[in-house]
């Protein structure tokens, strides 16, 4: 599976901070649960990279 593969599956995602300082990223989908905890540098670098990517497909999709 590639990052263009389409699939469907329903997920919620919540992004927050923890109680011990971290960001996590928490996705719940069919019974599974995955907490993903980011110190706050590493969340600033996912949001950057969030925002390129948001850039780019704007682009593509004009």
């Amino acid at each position: 599976m590639s990052i263009n593969s389409e699939r469907n599956i329903e997920a919620n995602l919540q992004i927050g901070p923890t109680d011990q300082g971290m960001v996590r990223i928490f996705i719940e989908a069919k019974g599974v649960e995955i907490p993903m905890d980011f110190d706050p540098e590493e969340a600033e670098e996912i949001a950057e990279e969030i925002r390129a990517a948001a850039i780019a497909a704007a682009v593509l999709s004009r």
